[in-house]
């Protein structure tokens, strides 16, 4: 470290480093502090000098962290944070100061208080990537970690006051999307060539950051500060409530309202605020490849009453647009049931299912028509509605389930979104009627062999799984024809066509 360019091979050797690991103690206002934090990973082209040794300093402490939580108790970590003044030659405790909340509670000013500009974009990345590392004690502990220090300071110290703007900002990150910024504008991306310090340890520091895999369908992640403040406000929102207070950023993720909204804010909502509802649909729309913002999508139609209602608002007829910006994203995910993760499809599903519990987005969805779905590859389909390729997919989804994974519950889901549309069934697309029946009459005629060999290796239980599929398939089909039979001449034509099934 220090002044000069660090390589990798130079750290055992590294005078600055023996010294930081030293048995000899340090005063705080040593020189040593400072020439530790000013090495160099690409030489600043700018002359913001402390912003370039603020990022330094919280990248050396996040190291430090991730070795301190690994290694030990939260007691003996916030040992590491308890600094003792002592006078010369004695022993006795002269005065004390905890470090350990003053740090998380910089880092949550740091996050609110500095703009997010290209010089200041790698120190935002730290800071928040430094809260996340602080959380991460829950990974080593089976049982919820609600007595440690972390989570009192995060919960009901000097940070609670910081609750919604910190919230709100982590919101805006991911909304603005924005890109790592060239290295001539910040010190953020290691050069190309081996050798140099961050270059080396990029990939095991960043926790997901820059340079790593982000999902299925990114070779690398270009939004690395999006992506970490969605996953800190993730774990922030997903904390547990103490035996005697609520989670207050819980209470900020679920209370917030649209900066539309003229009315005054509730006394009754402390960590209320306000926020930019069309910029933050727009966000969640285009990001659904990731289960993460998938999550944020599933908790905001669940909990924010206010965020549902605007959601809901914009699937009808008279948002197009909408409609197929918010169905499209979840369909693709499922009908990738084989790649994605069993957490990501339930969310989706989930998703699909809180919508069609609304009637005029049931049936708007059959009004939209879609042409030429890529990535629906068994099948061409030239021009089909959304509701149609909705009833495909679910559909499809059951049917790997029943042959693949074998879970209940998912199927109960899908049966119970399918239930929600069916009264409002209109124009179906001729393939989708025919899928509808198919596996309504699925133990019967060509298909019984398929069943029984399907039940020989499955349990008893797995019968009645099998009887539940067929028996809400018939309810669904009977709700359609009972409601909207001059509607849906396909699926009339595709019930005489296997009327020997029935």
């Amino acid at each position: 470290m220090g002044a000069n360019t660090s390589q990798v091979s130079d750290l055992s050797d590294n005078p600055s480093l023996k010294s930081l690991v030293g048995t000899e103690s340090i005063s705080e206002n040593d020189p040593f502090w400072n020439q530790l934090i000013s090495f160099t990973f690409i030489s600043p082209t700018s002359s913001q000098l402390f912003i370039w040794q603020a990022h330094n300093a919280l990248f050396m402490i996040r190291c430090l962290l991730k070795v301190f939580i690994r290694e030990m108790s939260e007691e003996e970590l916030h040992l590491q944070f308890s600094y003792q003044e002592r006078a010369p030659g004695s022993c006795g405790e002269t005065g004390s100061q905890d470090l350990l909340e003053e740090l998380l509670s910089n880092l949550i000013h740091l996050i609110v208080e500095v703009p997010l500009l290209d010089i200041t974009y790698s120190i935002l990345f730290e800071a928040v990537t430094t809260l996340l590392v602080f959380f991460s004690y829950q990974l080593f502990h089976k049982e919820i970690l609600r007595d440690g220090l972390i989570y009192q300071h995060i919960m009901k110290g000097r940070c609670l006051c910081l609750t919604s703007r910190l919230v709100k900002t982590l919101l805006y990150n991911f909304i603005r999307q924005e890109k790592c910024p060239p290295p001539a504008t910040h010190i953020f991306e290691p050069k190309d060539e081996g050798g140099l310090l961050y270059g080396g340890l990029w990939s095991v520091f960043t926790l997901g950051g820059a340079g790593s895999k982000a999902g299925i369908d990114q070779e690398h992640n270009p939004l690395p500060l999006s992506n970490q403040s969605l996953l800190l406000l993730l774990v922030l929102a997903n904390l547990t409530d103490g035996p005697d207070w609520p989670n207050p950023y819980r209470q900020a993720i679920t209370c917030f309202r649209n900066t539309q909204d003229t009315s005054s804010l509730s006394m009754e909502q402390p960590h209320a605020f306000q926020i930019n509802f069309n910029s933050l649909y727009t966000a969640l729309c285009e990001q659904q490849r990731s289960d993460q913002a998938t999550l944020l999508l599933y908790t905001l139609l669940h909990q924010n009453a206010n965020m549902r209602t605007y959601m809901l608002s914009r699937t009808d007829m008279d948002n197009l647009v909408g409609v197929i910006a918010t169905v499209l994203p979840i369909l693709e995910i499922l009908y990738h049931v084989e790649d994605r993760n069993s957490h990501h499809v339930y969310m989706a599903l989930i998703i699909l299912l809180i919508l069609t519990e609304d009637d005029a987005f049931n049936r708007s969805i059959h009004e939209v028509v879609l042409k030429n779905i890529s990535w629906y590859t068994e099948r061409s389909l030239t021009e089909i509605s959304l509701g149609s390729l909705l009833i495909l997919v679910v559909i499809r989804t059951i049917q790997f389930n029943m042959t693949r994974t074998r879970d209940k519950y998912l199927h109960t889901n899908c049966l119970a979104a399918l239930a929600n549309m069916s009264a409002q069934f209109r124009c179906l697309h001729q393939y989708a009627a025919q899928r509808i029946i198919s596996r309504s009459a699925t133990p019967a005629g060509s298909r019984c062999s398929e069943v029984l060999m399907i039940v020989c290796f499955q349990m008893a239980q797995d019968l009645n799984v099998i009887e539940e599929v067929i028996r809400m398939m018939l309810e669904i089909i009977n709700s359609c024809l009972s409601n909207s039979l001059h509607h849906n001449p396909n699926l009339v034509y595709a019930l005489l066509y296997k009327r020997e099934l029935f």
